[in-house]
């Protein structure tokens, strides 16, 4: 671990405590694991500790790990990922919060403590369904009014459950039962007679 990893590791560590459910390292980032009932007064601290300092968020995204690792994942099935940066530190850290339900996954809105995430939870919303109580605009973002369920999660069927299209006759956009046939289409690979060999190149 660098010099300034170890750093970083330290300072959380030490301002955050037992706040922290675990703090892996890996690809020269560090990525600190929150429980959701710590999870908006460990943001705060984020920002606000000088030591530490993030005045960024760079991106929030969600995740559904129920088919992670080929669904060996035995954990949580939700979860929200931070992306937060310090400028006056010049140090990155990654922040995964888990909904502690899976039906209803809700974690709390950080929407008061950086401004910037206001459309990252709602596309975490539209596309995932995570619930972000004190998120004072909760709505779609990426998707139409009238979709129904939430097209990134792994149960989600690519064709979808509706589709929508113009209909002359009424004169307006109407919506209709999928009409696609679900098919897996395996690519075939042609390749020409004596490919990859050595000597005829």
């Amino acid at each position: 671990m660098s010099a300034k990893l170890e750093a970083l590791s330290q300072n959380l560590q030490e301002h955050l405590g037992d706040r922290i459910g675990a703090l892996e390292v890996a690809f020269g980032e560090i990525t600190i694991n929150v429980d959701v009932g710590n999870y908006f007064d460990v943001m705060m601290a984020l920002r606000d500790e000088p030591e530490l300092r993030f005045e960024e968020l760079m991106d929030l995204c969600g995740v559904d790990y129920s088919t992670y690792r080929n669904g060996a994942w035995d954990g949580k099935r939700f979860a929200a990922v931070s992306h937060l940066i310090s400028i006056a530190h010049n140090w990155r850290v990654r922040v995964r919060c888990f909904a502690p339900d899976d039906d209803f996954p809700s974690i709390p809105s950080i929407t008061s403590i950086w401004n910037s995430v206001n459309w990252f939870e709602r596309e975490a919303f539209d596309l995932f369904g995570i619930v972000f109580p004190g998120h004072n605009d909760l709505r779609r973002i990426l998707t139409d009014y009238g979709f129904i369920g939430h097209p990134f999660r792994k149960d989600f069927p690519i064709s979808g459950y509706v589709e929508m299209r113009y209909d002359p006759d009424q004169q307006r956009v109407i919506y209709q039962p999928v009409t696609i046939e679900p098919r897996e289409i395996t690519p075939r690979i042609v390749r020409e007679e004596g490919y990859g060999d050595v000597e005829n190149a």
